[in-house]
Protein backbone atom coordinates (compact mmCIF):
# COMPACT_ATOMS: atom_id res chain seq x y z
CA UNK A 1 0.00 0.00 0.00
CA UNK A 2 1.31 3.53 -0.62
CA UNK A 3 1.77 6.10 1.79
CA UNK A 4 -1.33 8.02 0.48
CA UNK A 5 -3.79 6.16 -0.80
CA UNK A 6 -7.13 8.49 -2.39
CA UNK A 7 -9.35 5.91 -2.65
CA UNK A 8 -8.54 4.35 1.21
CA UNK A 9 -8.78 7.85 2.33
CA UNK A 10 -12.70 8.60 0.76
CA UNK A 11 -13.65 5.06 2.26
CA UNK A 12 -12.24 5.87 5.45
CA UNK A 13 -14.74 8.83 6.48
CA UNK A 14 -17.33 7.74 9.11
CA UNK A 15 -15.02 4.33 10.07
CA UNK A 16 -13.88 4.08 13.66
CA UNK A 17 -10.07 3.88 14.46
CA UNK A 18 -8.49 2.27 17.31
CA UNK A 19 -4.97 4.21 17.96
CA UNK A 20 -2.61 3.10 20.49
CA UNK A 21 0.16 5.47 21.22
CA UNK A 22 3.91 4.67 22.72
CA UNK A 23 5.81 7.85 23.29
CA UNK A 24 9.55 6.85 24.16
CA UNK A 25 11.39 9.94 26.22
CA UNK A 26 14.88 8.10 27.45
CA UNK A 27 14.85 5.21 29.24
CA UNK A 28 10.94 5.82 29.49
CA UNK A 29 7.76 4.70 27.55
CA UNK A 30 3.69 5.79 28.30
CA UNK A 31 1.14 4.28 26.36
CA UNK A 32 -2.30 5.89 25.25
CA UNK A 33 -5.06 4.51 23.63
CA UNK A 34 -8.34 6.27 22.26
CA UNK A 35 -10.80 5.88 19.37
CA UNK A 36 -12.65 8.22 17.03
CA UNK A 37 -14.85 8.47 13.68
CA UNK A 38 -13.00 9.80 10.74
CA UNK A 39 -14.17 13.53 9.55
CA UNK A 40 -11.88 14.86 7.13
CA UNK A 41 -8.92 12.96 5.31
CA UNK A 42 -5.93 14.89 3.46
CA UNK A 43 -3.08 14.31 1.85
CA UNK A 44 -1.13 17.26 2.89
CA UNK A 45 -3.04 17.65 7.06
CA UNK A 46 -3.32 13.85 7.34
CA UNK A 47 -6.44 11.60 9.13
CA UNK A 48 -8.98 13.98 10.97
CA UNK A 49 -10.80 12.24 14.10
CA UNK A 50 -13.48 12.93 15.86
CA UNK A 51 -12.71 11.46 19.16
CA UNK A 52 -15.49 9.28 21.51
CA UNK A 53 -15.59 8.15 25.27
CA UNK A 54 -13.61 9.67 27.73
CA UNK A 55 -12.16 11.82 25.04
CA UNK A 56 -15.32 12.77 23.65
CA UNK A 57 -15.35 16.13 22.08
CA UNK A 58 -12.04 16.32 20.84
CA UNK A 59 -10.43 16.44 17.48
CA UNK A 60 -6.86 14.53 16.58
CA UNK A 61 -5.02 14.34 13.70
CA UNK A 62 -3.05 11.44 12.31
CA UNK A 63 -0.26 11.88 9.94
CA UNK A 64 -0.88 11.04 6.39
CA UNK A 65 0.45 8.06 6.30
CA UNK A 66 -2.14 5.03 5.35
CA UNK A 67 0.19 2.13 5.83
CA UNK A 68 -0.81 2.75 9.23
CA UNK A 69 -3.87 1.05 9.29
CA UNK A 70 -4.69 -2.39 9.95
CA UNK A 71 -8.33 -3.40 9.40
CA UNK A 72 -9.66 -4.60 12.92
CA UNK A 73 -10.80 -8.07 13.57
CA UNK A 74 -14.53 -7.70 14.80
CA UNK A 75 -14.78 -7.82 18.55
CA UNK A 76 -14.73 -6.25 21.75
CA UNK A 77 -11.63 -3.77 22.34
CA UNK A 78 -10.68 -2.56 26.21
CA UNK A 79 -8.91 0.33 26.42
CA UNK A 80 -6.29 -0.52 29.38
CA UNK A 81 -6.55 2.93 30.63
CA UNK A 82 -9.67 3.95 31.12
CA UNK A 83 -11.33 0.54 30.92
CA UNK A 84 -13.83 1.94 28.17
CA UNK A 85 -14.83 -1.05 25.79
CA UNK A 86 -14.50 -0.10 22.00
CA UNK A 87 -17.08 -2.69 19.42
CA UNK A 88 -16.08 -3.52 16.02
CA UNK A 89 -13.52 -0.63 15.33
CA UNK A 90 -13.05 -0.40 11.41
CA UNK A 91 -9.15 0.27 11.77
CA UNK A 92 -6.70 -0.01 14.48
CA UNK A 93 -3.28 1.97 14.02
CA UNK A 94 -0.55 1.81 16.25
CA UNK A 95 2.49 4.80 16.25
CA UNK A 96 5.79 5.15 18.29
CA UNK A 97 6.51 8.22 18.84
CA UNK A 98 9.60 9.68 19.90
CA UNK A 99 11.33 13.18 20.38
CA UNK A 100 12.98 14.42 17.29
CA UNK A 101 17.04 15.15 17.65
CA UNK A 102 18.12 18.56 17.34
CA UNK A 103 21.18 18.06 15.15
CA UNK A 104 19.42 15.71 13.10
CA UNK A 105 18.67 17.02 9.74
CA UNK A 106 15.84 18.38 8.22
Amino acid sequence: MRLWDETLAKNLIGCTLLIGLTREVGDSCSYEQFFGVVTHCDPERGITLRLEGSRKGSTYNLPPDMQSLHPAEPGEYRLRQTGEIVTDPDYITTWILRPTSPSAPQ
